[in-house]
């Protein structure tokens, strides 16, 4: 069990931009000569708002520092406190969706390296969330031998659509009513809420975007790569390979998740053979956005005990 350690320290670090990636920004809550763990976010929102986040009682960052893990995240380009596509600048029908898996991977095989030249690690755990799971699982894919092991909280899987793809412009503005719709929306009606700190979460969430007030309403830009590989992959195309994966595997989901399906688990494990090892875990009375929800702490812990090598 973790004993939190809230407001610890952190550190930051930047990953300069190059002429095919704008520049990185990456947080560190550490505990020396620790076992390393790196979080990879999901399609809407910074590190600052999910891993980062302090609900009052502790983040999932303080939960790792507690379970003697030294924690890492970082914001994908376009997000949070990393540079932006100069095309989000530009009218969003110009281009074509923005911060697609295949690029974004690269940007995770940075962070790995800085994470390997800081601390002296030759291995770093995984924790990836949603759309994150792609390119993470792209990540371990290229280089096994920098993984520990790889953890998917309600992973995008392949689904057998087949409809037409829809077309989606290089970027899009989410305002914090859509957030909240879309947080809520696969609660069961007869059940009490389970979000939490909605009322701080939404301000910050458009903070984390310096332009973010003056649009009306306000909103956050975001790149539309993650929706387009999400919309690829629930057309038959998922953006990775799961059979090509050789490091130890667990899923972690909310049983109310709509996107991640016991089928959608399913087909996850059942492609990655691979694998020396393979979990499915299924938590109660949880969505896809179970980390900003009342069940949190089981969350925190299913994936820490399989961060340390213990049964959850």
């Amino acid at each position: 069990m973790s004993a939190y350690l809230p407001t610890m320290t952190q550190q930051s670090f930047h990953i300069p931009a190059t002429t095919a990636c704008p520049s990185l920004f990456v947080r560190r809550q550490p505990r020396h000569d620790a076992p390393a763990v790196l979080y990879v976010h999901g399609a809407t929102f910074p590190s600052a708002l999910s891993v980062g986040f302090d609900f009052g009682d502790g983040s999932w960052l303080d939960d790792w520092n507690g379970r003697d893990l030294d924690a890492w995240a970082f914001d994908f380009a376009g997000f949070g406190g990393s540079g932006r596509y100069p095309e989000m600048a530009e009218p969003a029908d110009r281009h074509p969706p923005l911060g697609r898996a295949a690029r974004a991977a690269g940007q995770v095989a940075a962070v790995l390296a800085l994470i390997r030249r800081e601390t002296g690690r030759q291995r770093i755990s995984l924790v990836a969330h949603s759309w994150g799971t792609m390119p993470a699982g792209l990540a371990t894919i290229a280089d096994p031998e920098t993984i520990e092991q790889l953890v998917l909280f309600a992973p995008i899987a392949r689904r057998p659509g087949t409809g037409a793809l829809p077309t989606l412009p290089a970027w899009s503005d989410v305002g914090k009513e859509a957030q909240h719709a879309r947080f809520v929306e696969d609660v069961p009606k007869e059940h009490a809420p389970v979000l939490v700190a909605f009322d701080r979460w939404a301000p910050a969430y458009l903070a984390s975007d310096p332009g973010a007030e003056a649009r009306t309403p306000p909103a956050v830009r975001i790149p539309n790569g993650p929706r387009a590989d999400n919309a690829d992959a629930w057309q038959g195309r998922l953006a990775w390979q799961p059979e090509k994966l050789a490091r130890p595997l667990t899923i972690v989901r909310g049983a109310w998740d709509s996107l991640c399906r016991d089928g959608d688990a399913a087909m996850i494990l059942d492609a990655a053979t691979a694998s020396p090892c393979r979990r499915d875990i299924k938590l109660a009375a949880g969505t896809h956005l179970m980390h900003l929800e009342t069940g949190r702490r089981v969350l925190h812990e299913a994936v820490g005990r399989r961060l340390k090598g213990e049964q959850p």
